[in-house]
């Protein structure tokens, strides 16, 4: 009876989620080159990377300045085809332009954009049509109109509008599912003819809160993926937005691990959630029958695979410049399971990985 008094004591005693986990080294390769580029066109920080049926690559890029040295315009949307080869930009001088955050490609090969300057998603056909516009943008001629304050805690979220937009990420019923995000934390739905039909979330560290959910992703089964950032964790909820479960990735870094840009975090960076490790900055989730998790961090810079209970299943890469080195991954497109394009803020590029596990 003792030994089974000591055993339920040892079981409770630790957290259902989060154990710390040593998972196996991946291998895999960095495709040099895999996007071309015409003459006098580049990628500034690659924050959103998607693929669609065909093969065809769509990066997000903080490139085309415009306007002044601060709060300049930076999105330009720009595709290439399976082989790599440049096709077109689309939205040139788009309205919503002002800073480039994620791409998405839905089951339909719609194309969908989210800025978080201009607080505004843009669905577009795959002719690269306008077909939706969810929130709106700041009038310029507004006298208050400048960045947006980020009071603790937040103001009250209203339906249909946004502040610091993140994410979307789609169902079997093509409803769309937006995380917004820097300042609003919640989840939004919307149905297959732009319909509102709800959010739930707000900001704190309580299952069904968010301190920056910072990316989105759905299962076969219509459960929803939000990468809350600031929380250090991945939660998990089915179609009309209750709690499942959550995922925390908790693998030290290595002590010869070197940031990307910086100073190593420190204790207090690490514990605001953004930096430390495992922290997801993005999540993408893999198509098929047997499907898995990707997540990345920031800090030491690594790449998880996970199953969809949240078990690591293997890791890979560090930070650094290099090919199979990273740079601040924010975007993750992963059309399989051993086929990966990274979109990276610090280096300015997008790889193609090919794992080997």
């Amino acid at each position: 009876m003792l030994r089974l008094i000591a055993g339920l004591f040892m079981m409770l005693c630790v957290p259902a989620f989060g154990q710390q986990q040593v998972p196996p080294l991946i291998n895999f390769e960095s495709v040099p080159d895999p996007l071309q580029l015409p003459d006098n066109m580049y990628f500034g920080e690659v924050s959103g990377i998607a693929v669609n049926s065909k093969g065809h690559v769509f990066v997000l890029s903080r490139g085309n300045t415009s306007g002044p040295a601060y709060a300049a315009a930076a999105t330009q949307l720009l595709e290439f085809d399976a082989d790599g080869k440049f096709l077109r930009e689309i939205g040139h001088n788009l309205y919503a332009w002002s800073f480039a955050h994620m791409v998405k490609v839905d089951r339909h090969d719609n194309i969908w954009v989210t800025d978080k300057g201009s607080d505004m998603v843009i669905k577009f056909t795959p002719e690269g049509r306008v077909a939706m516009v969810f929130g709106r943008k700041q009038e310029a001629s507004d006298e208050d109109t400048g960045p947006l304050k980020h009071p603790n805690p937040p103001l009250p979220a209203e339906p249909g509008r946004f502040r610091q937009v993140t994410d979307t990420a789609f169902d079997a019923a093509d409803n769309t599912f937006i995380s917004d995000g820097y300042i609003n934390s919640r989840v939004a739905k919307v149905d297959k003819d732009g319909n509102w039909i709800k959010s739930w979330g707000d900001r704190g560290s309580g299952p069904g809160q968010f301190n920056t959910p910072h990316a989105i992703a759905s299962d076969a089964q219509g459960n929803v993926y939000v990468a809350d950032r600031g929380n250090h964790r991945i939660q998990v909820f089915d179609n009309e937005g209750n709690v499942l479960r959550q995922i925390v990735i908790d693998v030290p870094a290595p002590p010869d691990a070197k940031p990307a840009i910086g100073n190593i975090p420190s204790e207090a960076q690490i514990r605001g959630g953004t930096f430390t490790p495992g922290s997801p900055w993005t999540i993408c989730i893999t198509p098929g029958p047997n499907q898995v998790l990707y997540s990345a961090d920031a800090w030491p810079g690594r790449i998880y695979k996970l199953s969809l209970d949240g078990k690591v299943l293997g890791m890979l890469g560090q930070s650094g410049k290099q090919l199979k080195q990273f740079g601040w991954i924010h975007a993750l497109a992963c059309p399989s399971e051993n086929v990966l394009w990274v979109g990276e803020l610090l280096n300015w590029r997008a790889q193609k990985l090919v794992l080997h596990p």
